[in-house]
C-alpha cells in the first residue's frame, strides 16, 4: 500500500475492529434511551423506539465501517427512527403531552431520592425539561440535547449530524436563547399563579 493510500485510509477495513452487538448495546443503551426521550419520544413509546434502534443496529452492524465512533453511528440511526416515529404520530393526530405520560420511573426519578417530596420535585423538573425541549424545533433540540444534556463536544456533534461546526454553534446559541426564554415564561406563569 502506498503512503498516499495509508494517509487517506490509515486503518484498512480488515484492520478495523467492529464492536459486537452486545458491546454496543451494553455501552449505548442508556444513551439511546435518554436521547430518544429527550428528542421527544413519548414515554409510552420509548421502549418500542429504543428496540427499533437496536434492531437496526443489529441488522446493519456488518455495514459499520468504523469511520465514526459507534456512538455517532448509533445516534444517526436513532435520529432516523425518532423521525419516523414523529411522522407516524403526526399521521395519527399527534401524541399525548409529557404531563399525561410522565411517570416517576426510569430517568424520571432517581430511585435513591431521600424522600417522596424530593422524588416528586425531581419528576416535576424532568417534566418541565421535556416541555421546554418540546418548544425547540428538531434541529435546535438535537444540538441542545447533545451539548447540554449529554455533554457532547461541538466537533462530535458536527460529526454525528454531518453538519458544519459553525452550524452546530449557531443552532446551539439559538437553542440556548429559546430555551432560556421558554424557562422565563414558565417562571413568570408560576409566579403569577402563586401570587395572591
Amino acid at each position: 500500500m502506498t503512503a498516499l493510500a495509508l494517509a487517506i485510509d490509515p486503518a484498512p477495513a480488515a484492520a478495523r475492529e467492529v464492536p459486537s452487538f452486545e458491546a454496543i448495546y451494553e455501552q449505548l443503551f442508556d444513551f439511546v434511551w435518554r436521547s430518544a426521550r429527550r428528542l421527544g419520544v413519548a414515554e409510552a413509546a420509548i421502549d418500542d423506539v429504543v428496540q427499533e434502534v437496536f434492531l437496526v443496529v443489529h441488522r446493519r452492524l456488518g455495514d459499520f465501517e468504523g469511520r465514526s465512533s459507534p456512538k455517532t453511528w448509533v445516534f444517526a440511526i436513532l435520529l432516523r427512527v425518532v423521525s419516523d416515529w414523529r411522522r407516524t404520530q403526526r399521521r395519527k393526530g399527534g401524541h399525548a403531552s409529557y404531563d399525561a405520560m410522565a411517570s416517576t420511573q426510569g430517568e424520571m426519578v432517581d430511585e435513591r431520592a431521600e424522600c417522596p417530596a424530593g422524588a416528586l420535585e425531581q419528576a416535576e423538573a424532568v417534566r418541565l425539561l421535556h416541555r421546554l425541549l418540546d418548544e425547540l424545533d428538531d434541529d435546535k433540540r438535537t444540538v441542545f440535547v447533545l451539548a447540554e444534556l449529554e455533554q457532547t463536544t461541538a466537533p462530535e456533534i458536527a460529526e454525528m449530524l454531518g453538519i458544519p461546526l459553525n452550524t452546530v454553534y449557531s443552532r446551539l446559541r439559538a437553542a440556548r436563547i429559546e430555551f432560556e426564554k421558554a424557562l422565563a415564561r414558565h417562571r413568570a406563569r408560576e409566579s403569577h399563579r402563586r401570587a395572591p
